[in-house]
């Protein structure tokens, strides 16, 4: 069977799963393979679930050549899949990438579009070699816009992601040092993040780009549109208003008398550009004023992220989904910057920072010191190995009983750490 045959199977159950627990009448199951599990074993129970459809890629499991395809690789298959549907549209496809804040400029920008368009957005952060693929195939007849983020962690990853999606339009979010085990320095992430400007550079793409980083700029010449928000001298300009613990950000220009003052539901100015860019792709994407406006103003950040959490007279920044050398600093500084009587940090160590780890962690702790905190912990990792005056716990279990033991009212409380460590648990939301 052709790609094409099976695409004309996809076209009358336009629905691809590759997780039998959550598959659905008439999908169509993919057996992906991976360290722990062989997706092929469960290609007979999808079909008895009600799947319409399952590629296999073990001969030992075609066991039902009527209802399953036999490929050299399902995963390949999925793939090709993909593009050959995405070379059916004729939609803009915005793709997101960056080291920090993708998937929350993503959410920001769907939640935008999606106020005016029929819009598909990457679920979560499935930004991988399968989210990628599995978002693609979620664009279903009438959608207008689709917005894709894309992660990475080594070289020519995003370079294969753009030759699935072929994007129309693209936003690098921020470069910084994040999965140094995989791209080898700084100068490799932006290499491999700068892929997506190869392929819009090749393919008279649009890009979107906050000129507060000038690196972007020069990363982007040649590229025959460049829209550029930031806080002066670009196409969409504003200002962040940060003196609480949720950003607002003051629109200026021409825009400022039709959206205005935007009071978001995010913690922190490194919010700015994300909140910056979704303002800009509304507006180059014709959607009125006021539904930006609402949009933005209107979206609650979960999944610990960037989020602002009350409880009694304590109010918790909640932000621990990921953490980097970049992302941590943003975070500290921020934190330093809210005008509260007591404050509390309570930080995960970092992962995939290769042989820099126990610099970058050292660097944290001596920024640390720059500023008065009431109190400090640090949890896990390389934390272990540096010189500091803080408090050192094994993992987030033992920081969370320290904290129930503090008792703490009218404090301020940042927690982030890289999942791994998993400092939600610090804190019973």
């Amino acid at each position: 069977m052709t790609i094409d045959e099976l695409y004309r199977i996809y076209r009358q159950h336009p629905a691809v799963q590759t997780d039998t627990r959550k598959l659905k009448p008439n999908d169509i199951f993919f057996a992906l393979k991976g360290p722990n599990f062989n997706g092929n074993t469960y290609a007979e129970k999808a079909l008895e679930l009600g799947a319409a459809f399952a590629v296999v890629d073990e001969e030992a499991y075609h066991t039902q050549p009527d209802r399953m395809m036999l490929v050299p690789d399902a995963l390949h298959t999925l793939q090709q899949l993909a593009h050959w549907h995405r070379m059916q549209l004729n939609i803009p496809i915005l793709a997101i990438t960056g080291t920090n804040g993708k998937t929350t400029t993503k959410e920001l920008i769907s939640a935008v579009l999606a106020s005016h368009w029929k819009t598909i957005a990457t679920v979560g952060n499935l930004n991988n070699h399968i989210g990628v693929p599995l978002t693609l195939l979620s664009i279903l007849p009438g959608t207008e816009i689709a917005v894709i983020e894309m992660g990475a962690n080594h070289q020519h990853e995003i370079e294969s992601y753009c030759r699935i999606a072929r994007p129309t339009h693209g936003i690098i979010t921020n470069i910084g040092k994040a999965h140094l085990e995989g791209f080898g320095s700084e100068e490799g992430v932006r290499k491999a993040k700068g892929e997506l400007y190869d392929f819009l550079r090749d393919h008279d793409g649009t890009v979107f780009l906050c000129n507060n980083y000038p690196y972007l700029l020069e990363m982007s010449k040649g590229i025959p549109e460049v829209i550029t928000y930031g806080e002066q001298d670009a196409d969409i300009t504003g200002t962040p208003l940060a003196e609480t613990a949720l950003l607002g950000v003051q629109l200026t220009g021409e825009d400022a008398d039709t959206i205005g003052t935007l009071q978001t539901r995010l913690t922190g100015a490194y919010n700015f550009p994300n909140v910056m860019a979704a303002v800009t792709a509304g507006i180059y994407f014709d959607v009125p004023a006021d539904k930006i406006k609402a949009a933005i103003e209107g979206y609650v950040p979960s999944n610990n992220r960037s989020q602002v959490i009350q409880q009694g007279s304590n109010t918790i920044i909640m932000d621990a989904y990921n953490a980097n050398p970049s992302s941590m600093r943003a975070a500290i500084e921020n934190f330093s910057g809210i005008n509260a009587a007591k404050k509390v940090l309570l930080l995960g160590a970092m992962m995939e920072l290769g042989p820099d780890s126990v610099k970058e962690h050292q660097a944290l702790a001596d920024l640390l010191q720059r500023t008065h905190w009431h109190a400090v912990v640090l949890v896990g990792g390389d934390f272990s190995k540096i010189q500091h005056p803080y408090i050192y716990l094994e993992n987030a279990a033992e920081a969370a009983q320290w904290l129930q033991q503090q008792q703490f009212t009218d404090t301020y409380l940042l927690v982030k750490g890289s999942r791994s460590i998993g400092m939600e648990k610090v804190i019973a939301v």
